[in-house]
């Protein structure tokens, strides 16, 4: 038996204007055929999962591609079709394979497709054939469009809130996919959307009502005839018409069932609704709060700029409150490459006078000035080997410099956007994050897993921007209506 893997994911946020181009992948993640294997087989990511199943499960592992690239704006239409089309080429060069474990995430929007993880699986559906076997795991925040459910053999997505277990759902997909080809098993599937968003700082899957219903998630996928179960959060960053949550019940040849059960646990989920949505502290509020706490460090979740939904990773909104309100030892991490040139051209243990941040767009505050000594000079690489959100050991942050300043703050410049999910990311450049007072991480739940073990506590701040946390500050054109909270929903 042989199998063939693949991935091409993307996070895109339709309120970006930054658009993510064949070069954004390039600068991430764009591996081909054998190359893959090194980079991925250890990850805590599905691809690492669906490379260990082949070992489990008894099946060559054929390589095709892997493309991951840092959540912003839509796929340009030449990134979209250069990768898609190099996935088709890498299937048709390997010759006969009995089956397709693909990794894609479900809120990928190309320029020219909304649907553009739809169109992937529509497309490969009609390459492979009817009856050929395709088994894909998604993102916990996918848009699931019905068309996206209907083209692949079997549909998995993530379990947890920081997704520090997508190595699991590999496996899972890649068990599920070697039964199918020796016919032990038949996989049916229906999905269910509630007419809800909920506040994506309600989606920690540690506690609340998104507890609840991972538990139910998990009981379903253990009940008899059923093969797997699961639940999306959705993502509010893209304005398309299959936005919003979805349950999936994935089952054993009984599709009757499999419709049944998707329907409860969409219900399940519905009468939550109230639960799954809040209110946060605006910046001065939580700014304040941190300074008054006498443990340290408090770090606060810049939820307007979350690096892993699509932010630009330079707003200064937070920092600005910080150097205002007068509070020292702050950890900041902004992309600016401008600075960071200006950094290596001064040289390490030399000062520098900075305007920091605020140069994407003029939605995330104002450039910060700053004087300090340039600490450290970095290739900005580093290795995360525990399991964190997203996945992935290696990261780059590019040319990066820290300048310290006389206040004690930590500013820490990358020359790539790169999103807070390890806490090797500061550690390799020589800062000690839980000597701060105050730690800015550029999301919401996503950097959880790296810092809440460092942190007297995390609190999460309303601060604006394209991903600001709710989905009351957005103007949508294209979503499905009526949606609560936004709409009233009878029920």
């Amino acid at each position: 038996m042989r199998i063939a893997v693949a991935g091409f994911m993307h996070e895109s946020n339709t309120f970006s204007e930054v658009p993510t181009t064949l070069q954004s992948y390039r600068d991430a993640n764009l591996d081909y055929g054998t190359d893959l294997v090194p980079r991925w087989k250890d990850a805590h990511h599905e691809m690492g999962g669906f490379l260990e199943g082949g070992e489990r499960s008894g099946f060559e592992v054929v390589p095709i591609l892997m493309a991951q690239a840092t959540p912003s704006g839509p796929l340009t239409e030449e990134a979209y079709e250069t990768i898609f089309g190099d996935i088709v080429k890498g299937l048709r060069k390997a010759g006969p394979v009995d089956g397709l474990l693909l990794a894609l995430h479900g809120a990928m929007v190309c320029q020219a497709h909304q649907d553009a993880d739809g169109e992937t699986l529509e497309r490969l559906r009609r390459e492979l054939g009817p009856n050929f076997p395709i088994g894909v795991t998604l993102d916990m925040h996918a848009n699931i469009s019905q068309r996206a459910i209907e083209s692949p053999t079997f549909t998995i997505t993530y379990r947890s809130n920081p997704h520090v277990y997508q190595r699991y759902r590999g496996l899972e997909c890649a068990d599920i996919l070697a039964r199918t080809v020796r016919g032990e098993v038949r996989p049916v599937q229906a999905m269910r959307k509630p007419p809800m968003l909920l506040h994506i700082a309600q989606g920690y899957t540690e506690e609340g009502a998104m507890a609840e219903i991972i538990r139910e998630v998990e009981r379903l996928s253990s009940a008899p005839g059923l093969l797997s179960a699961s639940f999306t959060q959705a993502f509010i960053y893209s304005d398309v018409p299959q936005m919003g949550p979805a349950a999936i019940v994935v089952a054993d040849g009984d599709r009757e069932r499999a419709e049944a059960e998707a329907e409860k646990l969409a219900d399940f989920a519905w009468q939550r609704r109230e639960r799954l949505n809040t209110r946060l502290p605006a910046p001065a509020e939580a700014v304040r709060e941190a300074a008054e706490l006498g443990e340290r460090p408090v770090t606060l979740m810049d939820c307007g700029d979350n690096v892993g939904g699509g932010g630009p990773a330079d707003s200064t909104i937070l920092f600005a409150e910080v150097i205002e309100q007068g509070v020292p030892d702050c950890l900041v991490i902004l992309y600016d490459p401008e600075s960071v040139q200006a950094c290596v051209r001064a040289g390490v243990g030399r000062e520098v006078s900075l305007k920091v941040g605020a140069k994407t767009d003029g939605r995330h505050g104002k450039p910060v000035p700053i004087k300090g000594k340039v600490k450290v000079i970095s290739d900005g690489t580093y290795i995360e080997p525990e399991p964190r959100h997203g996945g992935r050991r290696f990261g780059n942050m590019g040319t990066t410099a820290v300048v310290e300043t006389p206040e004690g703050h930590q500013v820490i410049l990358m020359s790539l956007r790169e999103p807070p999910l390890s806490l090797h990311q500061v550690l390799s450049v020589g800062v000690r994050p839980e000597a701060c007072k105050i730690i800015i991480a550029k999301g919401v739940i996503a950097p959880r897993a790296a810092y809440n073990p460092i942190s007297a506590r995390v609190i999460a701040v309303d601060t604006p921007g394209v991903t600001a946390a709710g989905p009351e500050n957005f103007t949508y054109h294209n979503r499905p209506r009526p949606l609560y909270p936004l709409d009233p929903v009878e029920g």
